[in-house]
């Protein structure tokens, strides 16, 4: 258990899902299936750091992915995109050394939007035919989303692409942000920024696994990561392909 670890799960009653829409929250746990996930380690503190971090990019382990591909029929011809981890360099105020952690920028998006509307997401989108490749792509709608600066933003590398099952091909690019910058997001595609520790999300003691499979479709299967915004005073729902890029993010950094 991490120093995070009492903030993992609080009732939510304001979801922000219209009734009658599907809502996550009501699928129970798989309970086989996370606990397997809880028998894995957390990755240690010492490869969370800048440093770490840089070395592990520069000489990648071999590993295996969570996921290559959501398993459940595409709804549409394959589309290449690129979402933006960004990790925000802060200082735990329970300690007086100088001693220094990164969080993970996330965005609430607005419940209006017809893709994924209301739930939280990295920054990012569709890569346009006027993107060199993936990392400008990344790079150019953290912009325009929530005001990332195309300077002092050091890219560390890319994790393996993640196929969606509406039809997405991304590609996660991982960058280490500027610690003291302020975040002007986009009012028509997000509601919120916020950020969550990124050792809390690298401990597998925050996953769990969902099974879902409705009357005449197939099957779902899909991580969350409840997390208990103490400065929001709300849950932060984190699932679906979010949970799922950051479960690669969690065997990348483990192995």
């Amino acid at each position: 258990m991490t120093k995070h670890s009492q903030q993992s799960v609080s009732p939510d009653n304001d979801r922000g899902v219209q009734p009658g829409i599907f809502d996550p929250r009501d699928v129970p746990v798989w309970q086989e299936a996370t606990d397997n996930v809880h028998r894995q380690i957390a990755v240690p503190w010492d490869r969370l750091s800048v440093p770490a971090l840089q070395q592990r990019f520069a000489e990648p382990p071999n590993w295996e992915q969570e996921l290559r591909r959501e398993q459940y029929p595409q709804e549409h011809s394959p589309r290449d995109a690129a979402v933006l981890i960004g990790l925000q360099p802060w200082q735990l105020p329970e300690v007086t050394a100088p001693t220094s952690g990164l969080r993970v920028v996330l965005t609430q998006r607005t419940p209006h939007l017809r893709s994924h509307g209301g739930q939280i997401a990295f920054p990012g989108g569709k890569i346009d035919d006027d993107d060199h490749d993936a990392v400008a792509a990344a790079l150019r709608e953290a912009h325009e989303e929530v005001g990332v600066p195309s300077d002092g933003v050091e890219v560390l590398g890319q994790l393996p692409l993640y196929v969606t099952g509406t039809g997405y091909h991304v590609t996660p690019v991982v960058a280490v942000l500027p610690p003291a910058l302020q975040f002007d997001p986009n009012p028509f595609e997000v509601d919120e920024v916020f950020t969550v520790p990124l050792d809390f999300l690298m401990d597998p003691q925050h996953h769990r696994m969902h099974q879902w499979q409705p009357a005449h479709n197939h099957r779902r299967e899909w991580f969350s990561m409840p997390y208990y915004d103490l400065q929001a005073g709300r849950e932060r729902y984190i699932w679906g392909v979010t949970a799922g890029i950051l479960r690669n993010l969690y065997r990348f950094l483990a192995a």
